[in-house]
């Protein structure tokens, strides 16, 4: 079992940054692909990246592209989602999650995070 606890959230301005972190609990967090999600109020969750266990493959949402970056340190149990050149509609709950595989889809994620929200004024 895989425990998991996002951090790096808060408010900043469009066109900022900000470097979202997701601590994992447990010794097989090596074994897991990982995969950050986003909810924001009124919407379903969406996929927003996705880095498998060796960090060999990664996927990316269209709309994150060339602006997120995700990446993980087996090491330390982490998995980082560095975003730039933020935007009002990235303002969202971030929720980082782990799987068996690399995969966009939500519902193949069974451990979840409690989130941490980021909000992007304009």
């Amino acid at each position: 079992q895989v425990q998991l606890v996002e951090s790096g959230g808060g408010l900043v301005q469009a066109g900022g940054s900000l470097r979202l972190s997701c601590a994992a609990s447990g010794r097989t967090f090596s074994r897991y692909a990982m995969g950050w999600f986003r909810q924001a109020p009124g919407k379903e969750r969406e996929f927003v990246a996705a880095i498998s266990w060796s960090g060999g493959i990664t996927y990316y949402a269209d709309f994150v592209k060339g602006r997120f970056t995700i990446s993980r340190d087996n090491a330390k149990n982490t998995v980082n989602l560095q975003m730039n050149s933020l935007k009002p509609e990235d303002t969202a709950s971030y929720y980082c999650a782990a799987g068996s595989y690399t995969t966009v889809v939500l519902t193949a994620y069974h451990y979840w995070g409690q989130g941490t929200q980021v909000t992007v004024s304009s």
